[in-house]
């Protein structure tokens, strides 16, 4: 008896995860280009537009101390902060759609975004935070939040629906907790507030960028750890269970590590709205059918807050937005369309 070799299942498969693996690499790297081209618009344009000999004058070290300044203290770290927390957010919506399997699941809508919210605004007039000390303050935050409605959706396990729910749920109770303590502040604390609670990257410091960009690094290098167990919950429970994957373990797991990549992203900028939602979605376009690529999404959410960031600042002569109000521009008919074109019974949920 003879056995044909490179006939049986796996032989079978390899060459369609060869070329999956070939699209997210060439998508990634397409979202990166554009992120590098949109970060050298940022460096270039502003109130004083310099050439792009300036600007390399400046990174090489050779430019006037006016430019290197303009460079180096005002331009640099806000282009920078909008990768690091474009990335974070398309990274941690890729991670909530694919554990929950839902088209829908976002920080955003699970009341993660909503509950930083409401603990940055109470940071910023209650304690008068600000930097780093925000940044951090927002960030446990979100995690203690993200742990409540863990506890509170947990029924035999986390379950998506249940779990969206919960989110939701307790999304509108922070957000009236947001409401309250605005009204009940001096309003020229209420304008610096609401500035940073829209999502802001004006404020963008080399301190909050280096370290939210130093622990979005280390956070990105653990969420590479959990890959296997990541990839058996995009099956089904009982697929992932006969794997050898500790589902509920690992779902909670990821689902916590994606919590901290999108509360660094809220911590350093406030709450940007849809870009964890879109960013995966259009990754999966790009890549085709099949899993979310966590890379490919983090580089298209880098690249939707670095030329959202542009367009707020530059679309209109003189009247600068927060970056937020152009997502959420963006977002909301991006979401109307998605729930009309959502379909449970479609892997991804969406036709």
């Amino acid at each position: 008896m003879t056995t044909a070799t490179g006939t049986g299942p796996a032989a079978i498969t390899r060459p369609l995860r060869l070329a999956s693996v070939r699209r997210v690499a060439i998508v990634s790297a397409s979202a990166a280009a554009v992120v590098a081209v949109l970060f050298g618009i940022a460096l270039l344009l502003g109130p004083a537009a310099l050439a792009p000999a300036e600007v390399i004058e400046a990174i090489t070290g050779r430019a006037q101390p006016v430019v290197s300044f303009v460079v180096w203290e005002l331009r640099m770290p806000r282009a920078l902060a909008a990768v690091v927390v474009g990335a974070c957010l398309g990274a941690a919506g890729a991670v909530f759609q694919s554990v929950l399997r839902n088209p829908l699941a976002s920080p955003d809508v699970l009341g993660v975004t909503a509950s930083a919210g409401a603990v940055g605004v109470a940071g910023v007039l209650g304690l008068g935070a600000s930097g780093i000390a925000l940044t951090g303050l927002v960030a446990g935050g979100s995690v203690v939040a993200a742990v409540i409605i863990g506890v509170l959706a947990w029924h035999r396990g986390l379950h998506g629906m249940r779990l969206i729910l919960v989110g939701v749920g307790f999304s509108a109770f922070a957000t009236a907790l947001t409401g309250t303590v605005l009204t009940r502040a001096e309003i020229r604390d209420v304008s610096v507030a609401y500035t940073w609670l829209v999502g802001s990257l004006g404020g963008s410091s080399w301190e909050v960028v280096g370290t939210s960009g130093v622990i979005a690094l280390a956070v990105f290098a653990l969420l590479g750890l959990q890959a296997r167990g990541l990839r058996g919950l995009e099956l089904d429970d009982a697929t992932a269970a006969a794997l050898g994957v500790r589902v509920q373990r690992v779902r909670v797991g990821v689902l916590l590590t994606a919590v901290v990549l999108a509360a660094i992203a809220v911590g350093a900028s406030g709450p940007i709205g849809f870009v964890a939602l879109m960013a995966p979605q259009i990754a999966r376009r790009l890549v085709g059918p099949g899993s979310i690529s966590i890379v490919a999404s983090a580089a298209v959410g880098a690249a939707l807050v670095s030329a959202a960031d542009l367009i707020a600042q530059y679309a209109v002569p003189g009247i600068p937005f927060p970056v937020g109000v152009v997502t959420g521009a963006i977002g909301a008919p991006y979401l109307a369309w998605l729930l009309t074109r959502s379909d449970p019974a479609r892997p991804g949920g969406i036709r």
